[in-house]
């Protein structure tokens, strides 16, 4: 029976990983994370949900006002907003469901423009049956270094835009 000759290099099979295998942990790692932060919210977004829904409200209160031929208000101040109606000489809170009053959201900052020292904490702009704005209003929005401006005109116009 013929001898057998032990190999002269025995191949002993490695423990661990190659460069390439962690190479391929590592990208999908990077992926992720790159994933993760995209998903992440940001305050601007947020802040222009909130001022398109404001807009998107007095666009409603000043609709209110033409289907129903009453004047409405749209009442501005620093806490948020609220909707009133004329109804027999007398201004009483609109009870719909979309223009009921409406806190800015935590950490967001109301400023109205011309408000001074002398000025009321609240500003008041009335629609009219025509849907014309008794005043012009701007109130900038602020959270987290963003801002976003939402303006009413005196021909009804409501229009967003960022700063």
């Amino acid at each position: 029976m013929p001898r057998r000759r032990p190999a002269p290099f025995s191949r002993v099979k490695p423990n661990g990983f190659s460069l390439v295998e962690l190479m391929v942990v590592l990208f999908v790692i990077a992926l992720m994370a790159g994933a993760v932060v995209l998903a992440m919210p940001n305050g601007a977004g947020d802040l222009r949900r909130e001022a398109e829904k404001f807009a998107a409200r007095t666009i409603a209160a000043r609709n209110e006002a033409i289907s129903t031929s009453a004047s409405v208000a749209t009442i501005v101040g620093p806490a948020g907003y609220y909707f009133e109606r004329r109804v027999e000489g007398r201004w009483a809170p609109l009870d719909g469901r979309s223009l009921t009053a409406t806190d800015w959201d935590e950490g967001t900052q109301a400023v109205i423009a011309g408000q001074g020292d002398n000025a009321p904490a609240n500003r008041r702009v009335i629609f009219d049956p025509l849907g014309l704005a008794s005043e012009d209003l701007r109130v900038t929005l602020s959270h987290d270094g963003n801002a976003m401006v939402v303006t009413v005109r005196r021909n009804g116009e409501v229009a967003v835009s960022g700063q």
